[in-house]
């Protein structure tokens, strides 16, 4: 499976491509195998997103998530200010992070 994720233009968030669109949770994420590279050239040169490329994912509870733990952080947000997480909440996030 691969994922496509860039940074937001007007904000630098972490952004995770939909489909349709982008989103701030990787959960939203489609797989784009076989048109990664098309989408992200599509996606670059309408200026909503920087440098978007495709990473590895694998499925975890039926989302995607990305397999490299760079991305899983990227995809997270700060280690070390948990409450600034994308999901500030769940005490099991370091888990899915390693």
């Amino acid at each position: 499976m691969r994922i496509l994720t860039g940074n937001d233009l007007k904000s630098g968030a972490v952004t995770w491509w939909t489909g349709s669109d982008w989103s701030l949770h990787v959960e939203d994420a489609v797989d784009v195998s076989g048109c990664e590279d098309e989408t992200a050239r599509r996606e670059e040169a309408s200026r909503r997103v920087n440098v978007p490329y495709a990473i590895d994912a694998e499925l975890h509870d039926g989302k995607p998530r990305p397999a490299h733990i760079k991305d899983r952080v990227r995809a997270l947000g700060p280690t070390v200010r948990p409450d600034l997480t994308l999901k500030p909440a769940d005490p099991d996030i370091g888990n899915w992070v390693i």
